[in-house]
């Protein structure tokens, strides 16, 4: 067991195309999530519509909810494509 999580993190360690989708991964998920949260409390509806806006602003933050976990899991998925070439290029030349 000792051996595969070095041999993982020396992976890590040497795969600069894997860092970078970690990273970006983590970036996109904050951002999305700071961005919908600034746009939603700053949403209001007025007239005869103000007593919707508490649902309406619920439902664009679900979406952006979405939007960010969408990004994050994508960038892992392109984090563990890398992981596995670079993988294969580091130990097994």
């Amino acid at each position: 067991m000792r051996e595969a999580f070095e041999e993982f993190l020396m992976v890590i360690a040497y795969s600069a195309r894997t860092q970078l989708a970690l990273f970006f991964g983590a970036l996109f998920f904050v951002g999305i999530l700071l961005v919908g949260d600034y746009f939603t409390s700053h949403f209001e509806l007025h007239g005869m519509f103000a007593p919707m806006t508490d649902a309406i602003r619920e439902k664009i933050a679900h979406r952006y909810d979405k939007a960010a976990w969408l990004a994050l899991c994508s960038f892992l998925v392109l984090a563990f494509k890398c992981y596995k070439k670079d993988r294969k290029r580091l130990l097994y030349l």
